[in-house]
């Protein structure tokens, strides 16, 4: 039965990996351009970054309603109602560009956050039909999907950004090309729907008890501070490039190492939790999210920036595939919408205000773009101690009381 049940689950991985990199490549395009186009539209350059900000906004209040969508159609109608989404975003995105409106500009970077928060889910996808043992590896793998976005996005970006009059209008219009493209991809899966439920069938923990259970709760808050940090000091990257002198496509280039960074690693993270335990890799990601901030304020060079971005990509990949995989392994299959909807929510809540901090720390806090860039890595100390705070909290907990 395991066997047959793994067998299932391969053949998902494989249209989660491929969907993963076809799919995924918008994102590091559209965060490599946003903020850019952004401040090339906004009437503030504090707002610079407003459109990343609406695009985590738009992820994070659709994360339940997709969560809850997918409970009752399945995975499979989700997913491409992510897709039409972010074919819907890209489309307003370029016709914001194409008349200059920074507003319409920036509700489509809302509707993109529609298929941001679909994409969320491929993980949660990857370990429905695995077996415990296949589980950690299912998630790893479909994250190491995003390796060929790394590559795909930023190099759409330069063959896309400059090829019309209006600037990165022709990369919008990429975008909605891999979308209606790609979605088709969804016709492979094969998970099962929920089936309706039926008087008498359990119903599983409310959403503030699963809030009190300490693994789950534990899990949440560092998978937000991986994603947040990562999300603040990333979005930024761009703008901290171009300010200190270099092109749009080092930024590009820059991204492309740290998108890289972030699913390199997703090949053999679900073997190193399996070899050494869950926390402990969480723990690991923490500490390199830690170093990427260190070696960030250490100067402004194109080799610092590189270095910097590639150490977050890896700290955000232990750190969020950790806390992941520990949140599949405290839930119950009748809770598993409710939960998978709930962490998203938290999650991207805390990226969205990592998103608005973001720009306002780098163009408005500082005198400077080195300056702004300072503030942007130092802000990320409390949240890792907070994280760091809660995993030794949960390591002292007998682990009959964790769950």
């Amino acid at each position: 039965m395991t066997l047959d049940t793994d067998a299932t689950a391969r053949r998902n991985v494989f249209v989660l990996v491929a969907a993963q990199a076809i799919l995924g490549a918008q994102m590091p395009m559209i965060f490599t351009i946003a903020g850019l186009a952004g401040q090339s539209l906004a009437p503030n350059a504090c707002w610079a970054t407003l459109p990343i900000s609406f695009t985590v906004i738009g992820s994070m209040l659709t994360a339940t309603p997709i969560s809850a969508f997918m409970q009752r159609y399945g995975r499979r109608a989700g997913f491409v109602a992510g897709a039409l989404g972010g074919a819907l975003g890209a489309a307003i995105g370029a016709y914001g560009l194409y008349i200059q409106s920074f507003w319409i500009f920036v509700l489509g970077a809302f509707f993109t956050g529609i298929y941001m928060s679909a994409q969320g889910f491929y993980r949660f996808a990857a370990a429905d039909t695995a077996s415990d043992a296949f589980r950690p590896k299912a998630i790893s793998w479909v994250m190491a999907g995003g390796l060929l976005s790394a590559v795909l996005g930023p190099q759409l970006v330069k063959a896309t950004a400059q090829s019309f009059v209006v600037p990165f209008l022709g990369t919008y219009l990429a975008v909605i090309a891999l979308n209606l493209t790609g979605m088709f991809l969804f016709a492979g899966l094969k998970i099962p729907k929920p089936k309706a439920k039926a008087v008498g069938d359990p119903v599983g923990r409310s959403r503030s008890e699963l809030l009190k259970t300490p693994v789950i709760a534990v899990a949440m808050i560092c998978a937000t501070v991986a994603y947040a940090l990562m999300n603040l000091v990333m979005t930024s990257s761009p703008l901290a490039v171009v300010g200190c002198g270099f092109e749009t496509s080092n930024a590009a280039d820059v991204v492309t190492a740290h998108v890289l960074a972030m699913y390199a690693p997703s090949f053999f993270t679900g073997h190193i939790i399996a070899r050494i335990g869950v926390e402990k890799v969480i723990a690991l990601g923490l500490t390199i999210l830690a170093s990427a901030g260190a070696v960030a304020m250490a100067g402004v060079e194109l080799e610092n920036f590189f270095l910097a971005l590639v150490l977050l990509g890896i700290g955000w990949n232990f750190g969020f595939i950790g806390a992941t995989t520990m949140l599949t392994t405290a839930q119950r299959p009748e809770e598993r919408g409710r939960l998978q909807g709930l962490n998203d929510l938290i999650v991207f809540g805390g990226v969205t205000m990592a998103s608005f901090s973001s720009g306002g720390l780098m163009n408005c806090s500082g005198g400077s773009v080195q300056a702004g860039w300072q503030l942007v890595n130092l802000a990320m100390l409390p949240f890792l101690i907070l994280a760091g705070s809660a995993l030794i909290w949960l390591w002292m907990r007998p682990k009959e009381m964790r769950a």
